[in-house]
C-alpha cells in the first residue's frame, strides 16, 4: 500500500516573531528544529520509513526534512528540492509584522487575504527588500508578486502528479517536508476538500500527516501519526 507522509516545516524565526514570511527565506528555530527531531523519531519508533523525500527550495523546509530523516536514521535516502512546494508568496505582506498588520487595515481584511481561497495580498513592489528576482535558486522562474491559495494549488498539484504521484506508485514511501500552503494542496486533493473548507484547515508544525494510498492513490485512511 503506498504512503505518503506529510510535515510541516518546525517552527521559524519569523513564526515566532509573528511576521508574514511567504517566499522569504528564514531559518527554523531550536524550537523547529526539535520539533523535526520528534517527528523523525516518532517515524523511527512506528516503523515507518521513508524511501524518498521531496521538499522546497526554503531552508526552513530543507532543515526539517533534514533533522527528521537524521532521527529516523535516513538522512542517505534520495531527495528532490523544488520550487513549486515552496510556501504561498505573501506579496507586500511579506516581513509585516501581523497584529500590526490587522490594526493598520482591520482584522476583517487581513483576515481575508490570509485565509480567502482566491483573494491574493497585496503584490510586493519590485525592487522591494523582499524581491527575490535575483535569487539564484529562482534563475529562469517567474516569481510571482503575490499568490492566493488557489494559485498556490495551481503550482503544487502538478508538481504532485509529475514527480511524487509516480514515485508512489512505484512502492516509494515518500515523506514531503514543506510549508502550510503547500501542504494544504496536497491534503485538499487527496482528502477531497472543498474550496471553502480547505481555508480552515490548520496543518500544525512538525506534525508527521500519514497517507495511505491505494493503488490508483485514492486515500485509504488518514492520520496523524501520533494517534496511531
Amino acid at each position: 500500500m503506498p504512503r505518503l507522509i506529510l510535515v510541516r516545516h518546525g517552527q521559524s524565526q519569523w513564526n515566532l516573531e509573528n511576521r508574514f514570511t511567504g517566499w522569504w527565506d528564514v531559518d527554523v528555530t531550536e524550537k523547529g528544529a526539535a520539533e523535526a527531531l520528534a517527528a523523525g523519531a516518532l517515524l523511527k519508533e512506528k516503523g515507518l520509513l521513508p524511501t524518498l523525500a521531496f521538499t522546497s527550495v526554503q531552508t526552513r523546509a530543507i532543515k526539517t526534512l533534514h533533522y527528521v530523516l537524521e532521527a529516523a536514521g535516513r538522512l542517505w535516502i534520495p531527495e528532490t528540492k523544488d520550487w513549486r512546494l515552496n510556501e504561498r508568496h505573501y506579496g507586500g505582506l511579506t516581513g509585516l509584522d501581523k497584529a500590526e498588520t490587522a490594526a493598520k487595515h482591520g482584522e476583517d481584511q487581513v483576515k481575508i487575504w490570509r485565509r480567502s481561497f482566491d483573494t491574493p495580498p497585496p503584490p510586493l513592489d519590485k525592487g522591494s527588500e523582499f524581491d527575490l528576482s535575483g535569487d539564484p535558486r529562482y534563475a529562469g522562474i517567474d516569481v510571482p508578486a503575490t499568490e492566493s491559495l488557489k494559485d498556490t494549488i495551481a503550482r503544487v498539484l502538478p508538481f504532485y502528479e509529475a514527480a511524487i504521484a509516480p514515485a508512489l506508485k512505484a512502492g516509494e514511501t515518500v515523506i514531503v517536508a514543506a510549508h502550510g500552503n503547500s501542504l494544504r494542496a496536497l491534503v485538499k486533493h487527496l482528502s477531497g476538500i472543498s474550496d471553502a473548507e480547505i481555508t480552515g484547515l490548520e496543518i500544525p508544525t512538525g506534525q508527521p500527516i500519514v497517507y495511505e494510498l491505494d493503488d490508483s492513490l485514492v486515500a485509504v485512511d488518514r492520520y496523524y501519526l501520533s494517534e496511531r
